[in-house]
């Protein structure tokens, strides 16, 4: 049986506001069999996944869980458009800040795919990513949620339990990554070699990365300043 579908025609009907009676009635079943399509508790043919796609206006991929897109489109590396790709989504207007930030946050990435690169691990490269992905999860379901009128649908993880299992996943992200880095051996995925542990210096990344160091310094900086670290003390006697 299919994880997905359950939860997916659930949510697509309370989105739309209808009862299980009238969604059933509109789909021509019983109130009853839609109860247990929902549920789980029965798999429906193949002909009522389409009936049901049609009815909700999306492709049958998204109702079974294999595409996220509701039209079942799929995005290939070629597709994924650059950051800093023109288009209406990219102009910010208004304050400096948000653009400050973001120029910031994407330069150190730079910076930070730039090692992952050269440190040639896949395990250590995906749980890094992990984590980035989840945090940037959890500060759109944040903005998500601030209106109570937008659809929730578009997400599996209930608002309830959201906020709980997305921190759980970054811890097990971060200890993963932080387990790998130190070359220890996390599953099947071995840890990184002593060699290929990058040497890091504040000189080397300036040299390295020229144009985004600076960047990546001074959210260095800013993460610190909200973490309430002190800078170190300089100069005699220190």
């Amino acid at each position: 049986m299919n994880q997905y579908f359950p939860r997916i025609i659930t949510l697509l009907r309370k989105e739309r506001g209808l009862s299980q009676k009238k969604a059933a009635e509109a789909l021509g079943i019983s109130q009853a069999l839609l109860s247990h399509y929902e549920k789980g508790i029965r798999e429906c043919g193949l002909d009522f996944v389409v009936r049901t796609a049609d009815f909700y206006e999306v492709s049958c991929d998204y109702l079974l869980g294999r595409s996220p897109d509701r039209t079942g489109a799929t995005i290939s590396v070629e597709e994924i458009p650059e950051p800093d790709a023109m288009g209406k989504e990219n102009v910010l207007r208004g304050s400096l800040l948000p653009v400050l930030n973001k120029k910031l946050i994407a330069n150190s990435l730079n910076v930070l795919y730039g090692i992952l690169q050269k440190c040639n691990h896949k395990g250590l490269t995906a749980e890094i990513s992990g984590y980035l992905t989840v945090a940037v999860y959890k500060c759109f379901r944040i903005l998500y949620s601030a209106n109570a009128k937008n659809p929730r649908g578009m997400f599996a993880a209930p608002e309830a339990l959201e906020g709980g299992l997305s921190s759980a996943a970054l811890s097990v992200a971060e200890a993963r990554a932080r387990a790998l880095a130190a070359g220890i051996s996390v599953g099947d995925e071995r840890g990184l070699k002593k060699e290929d542990a990058p040497a890091l210096s504040p000189e080397k990344l300036s040299a390295d990365y020229p144009l985004f160091a600076s960047s990546l310094f001074n959210l260095v900086q800013g993460a610190e300043v909200r973490m309430g670290a002190k800078p170190p003390k300089t100069g005699r006697g220190s």
